[in-house]
């Protein structure tokens, strides 16, 4: 099932400004989290949440034995040191916000990334540097960071320069309506209807074959989109899924429906030349696949605005690229 898209092209600027919530404090460069400053309050998965995980999912989350970690691996250097340090963002809510109050950085990515740090050292200690969607391989490639959260698109063309474990999540289109509309479950209900839609994105050229005879109405601008929904000149709004679960986010007169119904995979960025370091976390997240966990961070962030349960998560090695 898709769950999750980003684009870095021209959609990156439409995330960033998609929602009021987004934080001055990406300009920093660099940000630190902890995991035992970590709000300690029950996350409330499901829609109309408050998109925290609950502390409880860290107390539970399995820690690597000594014997998955060999002597002199990229593992043991970190466990080591006391914390992993990653590459990613400060400003995408639902997936890597700091928090202007606990100065935590919250959501998806952040909290894959503090659970990656509880199995390899025992406590979920990370350090976050804001990168570049421009600079990840490099940073990579020079071993600045030890690892990527960031919705990091799999292709076969970054697998020349970086490794990805995962695909972690996977994303695509997805429809966003007004609240109280009970009448658009999916993007199959769109058929004939009058469909808000960004102009030059992939939704264009997507909703005439997923919603024949809809009629679309374009904005620039995904607040201009969201205000059009609310004020109710169109019945739905579709666009990337991380766009909507940031409006629903910020707007709670709207919600999240149905599934995505275009794909693209993500996967944790690694350095190229370190395949035991990827085959560590690839087993990492079978294993929080297994128990339980990776569904409950999906429910306490990005389920908290998108009607139903959590998804099942990508199959391991399955995009192109990882």
């Amino acid at each position: 099932m898709s769950i999750l898209k980003m684009s870095f092209t021209g959609r990156r600027s439409l995330a960033l400004t998609a929602t009021a919530v987004a934080v001055a404090l990406a300009a920093t460069g660099c940000g630190g989290d902890s995991g035992s400053s970590a709000p300690t309050l029950p996350g409330n998965p499901g829609l109309g949440g408050d998109g925290v995980v609950a502390q409880s999912v860290y107390d539970a989350a399995p820690v690597a034995t000594d014997a998955d970690i060999p002597a002199g691996s990229t593992m043991d250097a970190i466990r080591k040191r006391g914390y992993l340090n990653i590459g990613g963002s400060l400003d995408a809510p639902l997936l890597a916000q700091q928090n202007p109050v606990s100065g935590t950085i919250e959501g998806f990515d952040a909290d894959m990334a503090k659970l990656l740090a509880k199995y390899i050292i025992g406590k979920p200690e990370v350090k976050t540097t804001t990168i570049g969607t421009q600079t990840r391989e490099a940073m990579l490639q020079a071993k600045s960071v030890d690892a990527v959260f960031q919705t990091y698109t799999i292709t076969p063309q970054r697998a020349t320069q970086v490794a990805f474990a995962g695909p972690y999540l996977t994303s695509g289109l997805a429809v966003g309506v007004r609240k109280d509309d009970t009448s658009i479950k999916s993007v199959k209900d769109l058929a004939g209807k009058t469909v808000i839609v960004g102009a030059n994105t992939p939704a264009v050229t997507a909703l005439p074959s997923a919603a024949p005879g809809s009629k679309q109405i374009a904005f620039g601008t995904d607040p201009q989109a969201l205000q059009a929904l609310l004020q109710k000149r169109g019945d739905a709004y579709v666009q990337d899924f991380t766009l909507l679960a940031s409006g629903a986010k910020a707007n709670p007169g709207m919600k999240v429906v149905g599934e995505p119904f275009t794909t693209e995979a993500y996967g944790i960025g690694l350095n190229r030349e370190d395949a035991q370091f990827k085959e560590f976390v690839n087993n990492w997240l079978k294993k929080i696949q297994a128990d339980g966990t990776w569904a409950k961070v999906w429910e306490g962030t990005l389920g908290s605005v998108v009607e139903g349960g959590a998804p099942t998560p990508p199959a391991l090695g399955s995009a192109d690229g990882s």
